[in-house]
């Protein structure tokens, strides 16, 4: 039981180690994202200056380009929330599993100690015994 409970804890925290690397990559996305966003703000807000020369067409285009990127800003935020809830539940697990298996080894820590103690009076009595035996015999 107790291996199975060490085991379950390596898992967690092998599952943790992971949900935290999947975080960390779509937190590096939402980054390069934000990065992409700003970028097509500022060319979006240079070319609109420029209006005069641009076609209603073309400036059409890049309205649907710029939301097609603060779409894909907003898919990346939902996916580092998602990532959140995530490592939130295996670190859960983790502390589950890892009280259920300090516990258990309390419990054989207890255990031992209780046996322990146990082998000890049963010592002590038979040393009392003998103890009792010889001084009877040396009485005599």
């Amino acid at each position: 039981m107790r291996a199975v409970r060490e085991r379950n804890e390596k898992l967690a925290k092998q599952e943790l180690a992971e949900a935290l690397s999947r975080r960390a990559s779509t937190e590096a996305e939402l980054l390069a994202a934000d990065a992409q966003l700003e970028r097509a703000q500022a060319e979006h807000r240079a070319i609109a200056a420029e209006v005069e020369t641009l076609g209603a067409t073309e400036l059409l285009a890049r309205q649907l380009f710029l939301e097609r990127v603060e779409e894909q800003r907003g898919a990346r935020v939902g996916e580092l929330r998602a990532r959140d809830a995530e490592v939130a539940e295996r670190d859960a697990k983790l502390v589950v599993a890892a009280s259920e298996h300090e516990m258990l080894n309390r419990l054989k820590e207890r255990r031992r100690g209780e046996h322990d103690r146990e082998l000890a009076g049963r010592e002590r009595d038979a040393l009392d015994e003998i103890a009792t035996v010889r001084h009877g015999r040396d009485s005599r």
